[in-house]
């Protein structure tokens, strides 16, 4: 695998960004790119949607970006092949899901086994899948936050690396609790990111790893006085 690792301070990673709508953490991480605050150079921005807003704003950062819709592939096999492919012709030493709504095969995971992270809105293993903010809502809970996992088979299942908490307030609304969750969403990706593209964190057996030791639990962020 080709990379742009190099010693000293211009170390890079090289990556490709998935992503389904706004592309909020896409930008988030592009800035902080462009600022060389983290080490990582965006290859591709790739979108499974041809009009999400999110390609917009990724051209506007001066991203490649790239389109690749299911309708086109005869089933699930087939469109995560091709996107494998389209992923891999950029050479990533990791691949970013941002906010990518699409529930990958063994034809995508295990191409990129070890090398695949993903952000989702909840305190993971609570509420996997959709509508996590509604659910929190509907459930009455005093809690609620995000997970930066390593992608597995396992819908949202995969071991989570660092989580942050806030606390639900009584007249939260779903927009209300969904925009306090994202601005910890954009904090604890990219140290996510930052610790991959160092070196620092790897997926050994299974289990995180970080600074060369076994994460026993995720690493746990308390925003909930925020």
């Amino acid at each position: 695998m080709m990379s742009d690792r190099v010693a000293g301070a211009s170390t890079v990673l090289p990556v490709v960004i998935l992503i389904s709508g706004r592309g909020s953490n896409m930008r988030a991480i592009a800035e902080r790119a462009a600022t060389g605050s983290l080490p990582v150079n965006i290859r591709a921005v790739i979108c499974d949607k041809a009009d999400a807003e999110g390609l917009a704003v990724a051209k506007s950062l001066g991203l490649q970006t790239r389109v690749i819709c299911a309708r086109d592939h005869a089933n699930r096999g087939a469109y995560d092949l091709a996107l494998a492919n389209l992923v891999a012709s950029f050479d990533p030493a990791l691949v970013v899901l941002a906010g990518f709504m699409r529930i990958l095969t063994a034809n995508f995971v295990d191409r990129f086994a070890g090398r695949i992270l993903n952000i989702h809105p909840s305190l993971l293993p609570k509420y996997r899948g959709l509508h996590t903010h509604r659910r929190v809502l509907e459930a009455k809970e005093c809690e609620h936050g995000v997970s930066v996992h390593f992608v597995t088979l396992e819908l949202d299942g995969g071991p989570v690396i660092i989580q942050s908490c806030i606390r639900v307030k009584p007249d939260d609304t779903e927009a209300s609790l969904s925009a306090r969750v994202q601005r910890q969403e954009h904090s604890i990706y990219s140290q996510a990111i930052d610790w991959f593209a160092r070196g620092r964190l790897t997926l050994l057996n299974g289990q995180p790893c970080l600074d060369g030791e076994p994460m026993s639990s995720p690493l746990f962020i308390d925003a909930r006085g925020d």
